[in-house]
């Protein structure tokens, strides 16, 4: 069937904070009514407490500042502006 492949995932994620880089694919969740969707984007900057997420890296506008966990936590404010 169209679409099926062999069901692995296409993004290879960093789950380790300790070892954050920019570059490195995250998945990231977001406050609020987006909650329940996993996000995927790329590091930006990573601080020693905070990391800003691009879901765009080429867009200053798509930036998101972030939690310094294995996935990290964004406002549901930051996501949408």
């Amino acid at each position: 069937m169209m679409g099926m492949g062999d069901g692995s995932c296409p993004f290879e994620f960093n789950f380790d904070p300790a070892t954050f880089k920019v570059g490195d694919t995250v998945s990231y969740r977001v406050t609020g009514s987006l909650s329940d969707f996993p996000f995927v984007g790329t590091l930006i900057e990573v601080g020693e407490d905070y990391v800003v997420i691009g879901g765009d890296p080429a867009s200053a506008a798509s930036r998101m500042r972030g939690t310094r966990e294995s996935r990290p936590l964004v406002e549901e404010a930051e996501a949408l502006r």
